[in-house]
């Protein structure tokens, strides 16, 4: 699927919060007009009204894209006002946690091409990483065009199978909230050690957005970076004796912690 098709035929986004605002942003500074969108909202920001997109007004018959934002538990009284549109040429791609590709065809019908996807929060601002997985109907143009919007709001990956989808997950969906705890913990330690509060939260929070930059610019493995900041014997190597201990350190904690959210995650599914 070609940009000049999108525009033409046209963008349906179900849904503009906090993700969907992102990226229909995104979309609007890189490569769709404001004509071409199409977006339903019950409650739209004054931002929304102001870009120029059809606003809660009727559909196109056949979009070449329609990009479903609402949230899980609102799934059941959003899908069916879609279900005209499926069966055809249009490609659904859905950003429900939790809502399978399965679940999405009992509505939008068995020969819809459906995308599932999983973002994350730092998509708010355009450093988030999404991972993609297309059911059987899903052309490798089509998937192509699904992956080019999501990358308007950070990195991508194509997932080989949707099992993968509860890893991912654990592992970058709720990630974020693994970073938010680790910056309250290091901060509240650095209290303990006699900073003050302000401080101690200024330095973590540098600290935490600083080494999550330099891992991903500089592409070195990050057992690397670790070792080069880690002198024998110093200080940096007293730390990492506690963390690294393969019974209560980093290494048991993360494996349990992904492990019980990927088991939630299959469980939401059922």
């Amino acid at each position: 699927m070609e940009l000049t098709e999108l525009n033409a035929r046209g963008l349906v986004l179900l849904g503009c919060g906090k993700m969907g605002s992102a990226l229909l942003e995104g979309w609007l500074k890189s490569f769709l007009q404001p004509d071409s969108v199409h977006v339903i909202d019950p409650a739209p920001s004054d931002w929304l009204r102001g870009t120029g997109v059809h606003l809660n007004a009727p559909l196109p018959d056949d979009p070449a894209v329609v990009v479903i934002a609402v949230k899980p538990q609102m799934m059941g009284a959003a899908l069916p006002q879609l279900q005209s549109m499926g069966g055809g040429q249009t490609v659904f791609v859905s950003i429900a946690a939790g809502v399978g590709l399965a679940r999405l065809a009992e509505t939008l019908g068995a020969s819809s091409p459906i995308v599932r996807t999983m973002p994350n929060t730092p998509a708010a601002i355009g450093q988030g990483i999404t991972a993609l997985i297309g059911n059987a109907q899903v052309t490798p143009g089509a998937l192509d065009m699904a992956r080019q919007l999501m990358a308007a709001v950070g990195r991508t990956v194509v997932l080989h199978d949707e099992t993968q989808m509860d890893a991912v997950t654990a592992v970058s969906g709720s990630g974020p909230a693994y970073v938010f705890h680790l910056i309250e913990t290091l901060a509240a330690a650095g209290v303990e050690q006699g900073l003050a509060p302000d401080m101690a939260l200024e330095l973590a929070r540098a600290t935490v957005a600083g080494a999550g930059a330099l891992a991903v610019q500089s592409g070195t493995d990050p057992a690397q970076l670790r070792t080069n900041v880690t002198s024998p014997g110093g200080t940096t190597a007293a730390a990492l004796s506690v963390l690294m201990d393969d019974d209560t350190g980093f290494p048991a904690l993360l494996r349990r912690a992904v492990a019980a959210a990927a088991d939630r995650s299959r469980e939401l599914g059922q």
